[in-house]
């Protein structure tokens, strides 16, 4: 499984800054974010799958461009994985006509473009040899992390979320666990902001990884642009004996 990052911000500004988006192999998309639009044409026409972690615009922004842009390169609907109150919030308030046409209609329903596939919390979803599970993360709208497992080893996602006991038991099980992909959205001194927002600052975030009892990478995501060195410094100091890094657009991770 080759996993490449092609977004990983808090936000935008400058050509190395794209929010959240993660290519596996060359079909599936990990959210899509403003990340996807530096794929080509040729390389969104072969992604037939794509799973939500949550609906954030931040998450969801180059989905419907990407359904778009590929409608008549495409004989089968593009697949977008999510759990139901996911599902039903892009429904509405997206592929709704009013903001984007629904392409779950378009051009026909026998023949739409793209296709709806709930998932609920622990499922696994396998396509070949590859197993995708949705894992527990707490955030202001209904969200889900995802493992991505290629039998030899795991990568963990875990999305946009703020403290959650529910993820870690579920996490230390994971025997061939190689990468965790954790959000920091915010320095120490907004951690109330990240609190309100259900987010993560360096403080939370050492907190959090004393519950992990197994070895892995750890990389850190969703940073604000303008308070990357602050934050990642801050890593540093309250979580520095976790050696985390920085998660950097184009990363690639293969196991």
């Amino acid at each position: 499984m080759k996993v490449r990052i092609l977004g990983c911000s808090g936000g935008i500004g400058g050509r190395r800054l794209r929010t959240t988006s993660i290519l596996v192999d060359h079909d599936i998309l990990i959210d899509a974010g403003t990340g996807v639009g530096d794929l080509s044409l040729a390389e969104l026409a072969l992604i037939d799958h794509v799973f939500l972690t949550h609906s954030h615009l931040d998450h969801i922004a180059s989905l419907p461009l990407l359904i778009d842009s590929v409608s008549d390169l495409r004989q089968k609907p593009v697949t977008v994985y999510a759990t139901a109150a996911t599902l039903a919030i892009i429904g509405q308030h997206i592929f709704n006509w009013v903001i984007w046409p629904d392409f779950t209609v378009i051009p026909s329903r026998e023949r739409a473009l793209m296709q709806y596939r709930e998932i609920v919390l622990g499922e696994s979803v396998r396509l070949g040899a590859r197993a995708i599970t949705a894992l527990p993360a707490e955030h202001t709208v209904p969200a889900v992390g995802y493992q991505l497992d290629s039998g030899a080893g795991s990568l963990v996602f875990t999305g946009d979320t703020t403290v959650n006991s529910s993820f870690w038991p579920v996490v230390n099980q994971i025997v061939n666990l190689r990468y965790l992909l954790i959000e920091t959205a915010f320095p120490n001194r907004d951690r109330r902001l990240a609190e309100i927002s259900k987010h993560l600052c360096p403080s939370m975030l050492a907190d959090e990884l004393k519950k992990l009892t197994i070895d892995a990478e750890i990389h850190i995501s969703h940073l604000k642009p303008s308070q990357i060195d602050l934050t990642m410094a801050e890593i540093k100091a309250c979580a520095g004996a976790r050696r985390p890094r920085m998660l950097y657009n184009n990363q690639t991770f293969e196991f």
